[in-house]
């Protein structure tokens, strides 16, 4: 019983995957922004998530990824994502990925730098109705305004803390 249990589980877990693959792929990588109507649910909803503050979702239907990603091609015209591993169980697939791009327009009001960057980050996404229904997404933010140059490097902000922290007692 719980062999027949995995094989359905199987067979739901690499059509989700392909769904995932064909977004990094397809839609991001190879630009084919209408490709988001075929695989995104129109209710679907984000989580970004960042320590400190809870995930409230957001819509974040196809018209919406569409205009997310523009966001960022302008901004980064040689944007990239490579797939380090992915995983899939029921019907979330997680992913770990590196976006690569040069940041060769204005971003979050930050002027273009001329940089490469290499950034870190995770996401989950649930599959309903073959098509994705929610994402929770996780960016190394910090490496991320790092490599921008809006940012110390680590040790540079630990020295800057440490020398700054007030550590009396009361």
């Amino acid at each position: 019983m719980r062999l027949n249990s995995r094989i359905g589980s199987q067979q739901m877990e690499e059509p989700a995957k392909h769904i995932i693959k064909r977004f990094i792929e397809e839609l991001w990588n190879a630009r084919r922004l209408d490709l988001a109507d075929e695989i995104f649910s129109e209710d679907c909803v984000t989580h970004q998530l960042r320590s400190g503050v809870s995930a409230e979702p957001a819509a974040r239907g196809p018209q919406a990824v569409k205009e997310h990603i523009s966001g960022w091609l302008t901004s980064f015209p040689d944007l990239r994502f490579n797939i380090e591993q992915m995983i899939a169980e029921q019907d979330r697939v997680v992913s770990q990925l590196v976006m690569e791009g040069t940041h060769q327009g204005t971003w979050m009001r930050i002027s273009p730098t001329g940089k490469r960057l290499h950034i870190r980050m995770i996401t989950i996404h649930r599959i309903a109705s073959s098509k994705i229904a929610e994402d929770w997404v996780l960016v190394e933010s910090l490496g991320f305004f790092q490599q921008l140059g809006v940012l110390p490097g680590t040790a540079e902000l630990i020295r800057n803390f440490v020398q700054h922290a007030d550590f009396e007692s009361p």
